[in-house]
């Protein structure tokens, strides 16, 4: 091969990259806006945790009293049984919590395309204590 040769190879390469270099800054950018699907797991996720922490608040008006010290020297009654109207409402609500992170668990896996989406772990977190919290009401309701 020539130098001539070479040069022109050269800068053949050399234009090649220019070229690819201003392609590569040419595509457009598809992913503009999130679509329905992420609104929808975002919300879902939200709904379930404001429906936890009124669950929590429920619970606190539901759930029997303690018997501290100070309340047994002055002989002061105290209820010792969960509330049944607020307790099936507190169930309700948590059921609905559960449902709502389990659903935002589903839209985002289906939506997900790529193996290394974001995980959601505060819905796992979530839809465990959800299920624990209704056992345990559960089992402190029927008194098993």
């Amino acid at each position: 091969m020539t130098l001539q040769g070479q040069k022109d190879l050269y800068l053949d390469k050399k234009r090649m990259k220019s070229a690819q270099a201003t392609q590569a800054t040419k595509i457009k950018e598809r992913r503009i806006s999130h679509d329905f699907w992420f609104y929808l797991a975002r919300v879902l996720a939200l709904l379930s945790w404001v429906m936890f922490v009124f669950a929590l608040v429920m619970s606190f008006y539901a759930a029997p009293e303690k018997s501290y010290g100070v309340v047994r020297y002055y002989d002061i009654e105290i209820r010792q049984f969960w509330l049944t109207p607020l307790t099936g409402y507190l169930y309700i609500v948590i059921w609905v919590s559960g449902a709502g992170s389990y659903a935002s668990m589903l839209v985002e896996k289906y939506r997900s395309r790529r193996h290394n989406d974001h995980t959601n772990f505060n819905l796992y977190f979530l839809l465990i204590i959800n299920l624990i919290w209704l056992s345990v009401i559960l089992h402190h309701t029927l008194n098993l």
